[in-house]
C-alpha cells in the first residue's frame, strides 16, 4: 500500500507517521507539506491512499482531491476534517471516507488495513480506476454513521438520544417516518413521531429505515427505479434478519439493503441480466461493494454485497451473512437462489421456510397498498 500524508505536523505528528510507516514493508509511507507537493508527487507514480489534512497551506483540500482523482482515480481519497466540523459540499463529493481531528492512530490503522483488506478482496484494479473516476461518487450515509457511532460509543443510548439524532434532519427523518408506516414495517397502528418508531421497532430497525432513506436519496446518474430498488432491499432486508442468529442478524439486514447499491453508480453492468458480448462493465455487486469500502463499512457487509450473486466465491465457507443476502435478494427479486450452493453449506432444507417467508411478506405489502 502506497499512503500518502499531505499537511504539516500539527495534523499528522511524526509519531503518527512513524506508526504506520512500521507496520511492514507492504505499506510505503510518504509525507508531503501542501497540496502542491502532493500533485507533484502523484504526477510521478501510482498511490493507493491519500489522507488530506483538514487544512493545507496552498490550497483547499477539495482542490487537492480534485486533482488526485484526475492524477489517481484508483487511489482512496481520505479527508481528515475537524471532530465538530460538518464536511463541505464540495469536498463531500470528492472524499471517498472521512476521518475526525485530531487523528488517533487506531483509527488511521483501521482505515488504511481495511482498504488494504478490500484490495484483496476483490482484486480488480481496473474496478478502483473506474469507480475513482466517478465525478458524482455517492456519499457516505452521514446519519447512519453518526448513529452508529453513537450506538458504539454508549451502550445506554436511548430511544429519545436516537430520535434526536434523526430530527435534526428533517428530510430523512419524514422519509423513515414514511417507512414505518409502508407495508414492510407498519403493525396497523400509524406512527407519527421518532421516539414512538424507535419504541414499536427498535433501535436496530430504525437505523436500517434511516440507511435505506439516505442511500436511495444518493444523487446519481444512474436510470434505475429507485423506488422499485427500494423495496426490493427492504424486502430483502427482513428476510435476511430471519435467516440468521441474532448473533450476526445485524449485519444481514444492512447488507441485504446495500446489496444492489451499484446499481446507483454510472457505468456498471447490472447483473442480473446475461452479460452481452464484448460488454466490459464492471458488475454492479463488486462496484457496490468497492463503493462500501471506500466509506469504512464492516468487511462481513462488503464481503456479502460483493457476492450476493454469486455466494460460492465468498471466502466464507459457511452459510453467514453472503448466504443470507443471497438468498433473500433473490427471493425478494423473484429469482431461484443457488441451489448446489445451499446444499453444500447445509440449509437446502430450509429453502421452503424462506420461500414461504418472502410469500407472506409479499402478500403483507400488497393488502396494505
Amino acid at each position: 500500500m502506497r499512503i500518502l500524508f499531505v499537511g504539516d505536523e500539527a495534523a499528522f505528528p511524526t509519531d503518527l507517521i512513524e506508526l504506520v510507516s512500521d507496520m511492514g514493508p507492504d505499506w510505503q509511507v510518504e509525507v508531503c507539506p501542501d497540496a502542491s507537493a502532493a500533485m507533484v508527487r502523484a504526477a510521478a507514480g501510482p498511490l493507493d491512499v491519500v489522507l488530506s489534512a483538514p487544512t493545507l497551506s496552498d490550497l483547499p483540500p477539495a482542490t487537492l482531491l480534485g486533482q488526485i482523482r484526475t492524477l489517481r482515480p484508483e487511489a482512496s481519497r481520505i479527508a481528515v476534517i475537524e471532530s465538530r466540523g460538518i464536511p463541505s459540499a464540495r469536498i463531500i463529493g470528492l472524499a471517498h471516507r472521512f476521518l475526525p481531528a485530531p487523528l488517533a492512530p487506531e483509527v488511521v490503522l483501521e482505515a488504511v488495513g481495511s482498504l488494504e483488506e478490500l484490495r484483496e478482496l476483490l482484486d480488480n484494479p481496473a474496478l478502483g480506476q473506474r469507480i475513482g473516476r466517478v465525478e458524482q461518487l455517492p456519499p457516505p450515509p452521514q446519519l447512519y454513521l453518526r448513529l452508529m457511532s453513537a450506538l458504539e460509543a454508549d451502550d445506554a443510548t436511548s430511544a429519545a438520544d436516537i430520535a434526536r439524532l434523526v430530527a435534526a434532519d428533517p428530510a430523512i427523518a419524514a422519509k423513515v417516518l414514511q417507512l414505518c408506516n409502508s407495508a414492510y414495517f407498519s403493525s396497523g397502528r400509524t406512527i407519527t413521531d421518532l421516539r414512538t418508531a424507535v419504541t414499536r421497532l427498535g433501535i436496530a430497525t430504525l437505523r436500517d429505515l434511516v440507511l435505506a432513506c439516505e442511500v436511495f436519496s444518493l444523487p446519481g446518474t444512474s436510470t434505475v427505479d429507485r423506488a422499485q430498488l427500494q423495496q426490493r432491499a427492504l424486502l430483502a432486508s427482513k428476510l435476511a434478519k430471519r435467516m440468521l442468529p441474532e448473533s450476526c442478524s445485524e449485519l444481514g439486514a444492512p447488507a441485504a439493503l446495500l446489496a444492489d447499491i451499484g446499481l446507483l453508480l454510472p457505468g456498471v453492468r447490472d447483473e442480473r441480466h446475461p452479460r452481452a458480448d464484448g460488454d466490459e462493465r464492471p458488475g454492479h455487486a463488486e462496484a457496490g461493494a468497492y463503493l462500501l469500502g471506500l466509506w469504512g463499512l464492516p468487511m462481513p457487509i462488503i464481503e456479502a454485497v460483493a457476492f450476493h450473486r454469486t455466494p460460492a466465491r465468498s471466502s466464507t465457507r459457511s452459510f453467514w451473512v453472503t448466504g443470507a443476502v443471497h438468498v433473500a435478494m433473490a427471493l425478494a427479486g423473484g429469482e431461484e437462489p443457488d441451489e448446489d450452493y445451499l446444499a453444500r453449506t447445509g440449509v437446502l432444507p430450509r429453502l421452503a421456510e424462506w420461500r414461504g417467508q418472502a410469500s407472506a411478506m409479499l402478500d403483507q405489502a400488497a393488502l396494505v397498498d
